[in-house]
């Protein structure tokens, strides 16, 4: 048997699915399951202990969920990878578990083939998403946009130059009005943004490109 063996975590609170999973692991032989959960908790735990290359995280479970699992995971061993895993996708899920630290999202519907295929990359740090997750995403941007008060032009100038990290004189000069105007614009973008900085008013519009 040749390459490394990906040893994995799999955290899911119905046994059956877990004995699924389990099966369908050991019919790759670069695959190898070295631990299961019943809940975030204890795949925290385990994970501190076992150390897996990869863990296939279920989201919705009791007493700890995945997403605050991931978080734990990726904060206490930064070389274990997460892997969503879990039956439908939930627009505001996804999002939530990719912040979390999640590597890849998957439906319970994948094949064994896509799920090796997806173990296989978490392992080397690359993503994998299912297209109903890239979708939530895209719908998640879309649906920022929508609920933000729009800019007028002369806020979308300022928002754009706040982005290339100008100051408030830097932009007034630039736009040839007065640094109280300028700082006048910039409060009133962060209130239209719903943020508490302008710090974070740029890394929401980087995000979800507000800018050009």
């Amino acid at each position: 048997m040749g390459g490394k063996v990906i040893r994995v975590l799999v955290v899911d609170d119905h046994s059956i699915l877990r004995g699924g999973l389990r099966t369908c692991l050991r019919a790759f032989h670069d695959m190898e399951l070295v631990g299961e959960a019943g809940n975030g908790e204890e795949a925290v735990r385990q994970a501190r202990e076992l150390r897996p290359d990869v863990v296939l995280m279920d989201l919705k479970m009791p007493v700890m969920d995945g997403v605050e699992a991931t978080r734990q995971i990726r904060a206490c061993c930064p070389e274990t990878q997460v892997v969503a895993l879990t039956s439908f996708v939930e627009n505001e899920l996804v999002p939530r578990a990719l912040q979390a630290g999640a590597v890849g999202y998957l439906l319970k519907n994948v094949s064994p083939q896509e799920l090796a295929s997806a173990l296989r990359a978490a392992a080397q740090g690359r993503s994998t998403l299912s297209p109903e997750a890239t979708q939530a995403l895209v719908q998640a941007a879309t649906d920022i946009r929508s609920t933000i008060e729009p800019l007028t032009p002369r806020e979308q100038q300022v928002l754009a130059l706040l982005v290339e990290g100008r100051t408030n004189l830097q932009i007034g000069q630039e736009l040839g009005i007065t640094e109280s105007t300028t700082k006048s614009h910039v409060s009133t973008i962060i209130a239209k943004l719903g943020v508490a900085s302008r710090t974070e008013a740029v890394a929401l519009a980087l995000k979800h490109h507000l800018v050009d």
